[in-house]
């Protein structure tokens, strides 16, 4: 079992920046792979960012691709995702997500164990 704790949400004004934390307990932290998730009001739940377990491989959706870098620290069992120049269409609950492989791609079923999420809200 891993669980994880996301925060560094809130609300802040569009082409401003947030740092999303998400703490992992349990397991080895290391041998998961981490993604970030979002879901926005109406909308399904899609994905923004992943991780390998080194750090090594990244992925990003292409809507933050250039604004938003995911990063971990295993010895911290933590994972970052940076949001930059943020639009109000970035607003939604994120979510991080860990899967029990070296890399994970795109797909929510690839992740076994996700967080209950924190708010973003970007304001035009």
């Amino acid at each position: 079992q891993v669980q994880l704790v996301e925060s560094g949400g809130g609300l802040v004004q569009a082409g401003g920046s947030l740092r999303l934390s998400c703490a992992a307990s349990g397991r080895t932290f290391s041998i998961y792979a981490m993604g970030w998730f979002r879901q926005a009001p109406g909308k399904e739940r899609e994905f923004v960012a992943a991780i390998s377990w080194s750090g090594g491989s990244t992925s990003y959706a292409d809507s933050v691709k250039g604004r938003f870098t995911i990063s971990r620290d295993n010895a911290k069992n933590t994972v970052y995702l940076q949001m930059n120049s943020l639009k109000p269409e970035d607003t939604a609950v994120y979510y991080c997500a860990a899967a029990p492989a070296y890399y994970s791609g795109s797909s929510a079923n690839e992740y076994d164990y996700w967080g209950q999420g924190t708010q973003v809200t970007v304001s035009s």
